[in-house]
């Protein structure tokens, strides 16, 4: 190989390298700071959840394919077009979980947590995972925090449900000008009845559709009604509208949800289009938007879904739930507060490190922060890192200050210094 050749090759080996070294294609590493504000939404979302009732459920990462292809809809975007599928060296199909109602719903199955009824069940931080092409706040693995209720067929379900999200959502300061859209896909006979209807309306018109629309047509037409393509959007606008098809229990049901809604001071627009993406729901379904966030306005979305546990095996038991994308709510929250201050140390010498580090876990256990130096350095280099880890306080030791038996305390914001003895340290800078 001549020398020319090899440059390149060493080039392209460490072209190789470097991108080994980067994330996936839509994926993302949390680093501290976003770490941090995910870990205030999981804490607020278990903590205002745990007022309504919600116990946590964690469910596997990955579930047989069939719990997403048989129940979730083929039809949808999600089975046709983004799952993760896998087969695993002992044949089985799996699938990485592309959203959340499934999986808690097979989990409430096989668990045998019928005897729990009613049950409310939430998850915090959980991975989804879909192949779709990556965008700002829509990442191929992203994480969701949702709520689920499980045998309770009332509509005030759907009114607690979402009270607990506008609290939740506000609580994490995305609650600026929140409404939610609503809609009823009534029960399987009204979808039925309906289904004919638009078809009826559609299939004049199925030359000028979309090409995913065309394939939904026979196979969901109702997924025709969600579409974003523009020669969808106004085919269905002059479409029949569902709540013209519902049954008077199913017409009683939604207006008791929208009366509910009214009584709490929630606002609520009727949207006759608005179906969601996935096949198992019945009766109510909603998007929580925000006027404050112009076009992309949603912040969270979910519905009933009321077939789902008989479709997949179980008795048939009422269900509501929702779920919302952490990606995009830490984006829209403000910023948190600051982390409280550390307090330094500074020490030089053997026998002042160890003493050092044994008061620095003084002050850990006492509920402080404390940036203690691992390494020997300058006294003037630990100083920087000091003023770089914005301490408030320093405490100093050198091998004078051991002999002693005391140390120097210094306050960072004025430059004054005293003397405290090692055994009234922790309880002089807790006190200031």
């Amino acid at each position: 190989m001549s020398t020319v050749q090899q440059t390149a090759a060493n080039k392209q080996d460490a072209k190789s390298a470097r991108q080994l070294l980067q994330p996936a294609r839509g994926t993302h590493d949390l680093l501290p700071e976003t770490a941090r504000r995910f870990r205030h939404i999981e804490e607020t979302a278990l903590d205002v959840f745990g007022r309504y009732g919600f116990g946590e459920i964690r469910t596997p990462i990955f579930e047989f394919t069939e719990i997403f292809s048989r129940n979730v809809g083929d039809s949808t975007d999600i089975v046709t077009k983004e799952m993760y599928n896998f087969e695993d060296r002992g044949g089985e199909s799996l699938t990485l979980r592309p959203e959340g109602t499934a999986p808690v719903v097979r989990a409430y199955y096989s668990n045998g947590m019928k005897k729990d009824l009613p049950l409310k069940v939430c998850y915090v931080s959980t991975p989804m995972f879909r192949y779709e092409r990556p965008q700002k706040g829509r990442m191929r693995q992203h994480h969701q925090v949702g709520a689920e209720i499980f045998g309770i067929a009332d509509p005030m379900a759907e009114v607690e449900l979402l009270s607990m999200a506008f609290r939740f959502l506000t609580a994490i300061g995305v609650g600026q000008d929140l409404y939610v859209e609503l809609n009823s896909l009534g029960d399987q006979t009204d979808r039925m009845r309906y289904r004919e209807a638009l078809l009826d309306y559609l299939r004049p018109h199925a030359d000028k559709l979309s090409e995913d629309s065309k394939i939904r047509l026979e196979r969901n037409p109702l997924r025709v009604l969600d579409s974003k393509a523009p020669e969808d959007i106004a085919i269905v606008s002059e479409a029949p509208q569902m709540h013209n098809y519902l049954s008077e229990e199913s017409t009683k049901h939604f207006d008791a949800v929208k009366t509910g809604l009214d009584a709490l001071g929630i606002k609520w627009k009727h949207n006759p289009n608005l179906v969601r993406g996935l096949d198992y729901y019945s009766h109510t379904v909603f998007e929580v938007h925000s006027d404050a966030l112009g076009a992309q306005s949603q912040v969270l979305s979910g519905g009933r879904y009321n077939g789902l546990i008989g479709q997949m095996g179980g008795d048939d038991v009422p269900a509501i739930g929702f779920g919302s994308g952490m990606e995009r709510l830490e984006a829209l929250m403000p910023a948190l507060p600051d982390l409280p201050r550390p307090i330094a140390i500074v020490a030089m010498g053997e026998n002042a490190r160890n003493a050092a580090i044994k008061v620095s876990e003084d002050l850990r256990a006492e509920g402080h922060t404390v940036a203690m130096p691992l390494e020997e350095t300058s006294f003037k280099s630990q100083f920087k890192k000091a003023d770089k880890a914005n301490a408030n306080w320093t405490i100093i030791i050198g091998e004078d200050e051991v002999e002693k038996g005391e140390c120097g305390v210094k306050n960072m914001e004025t430059g004054d210094q005293t003397t405290v003895p090692f055994g009234d340290v922790v309880a002089f800078v807790s006190k200031k």
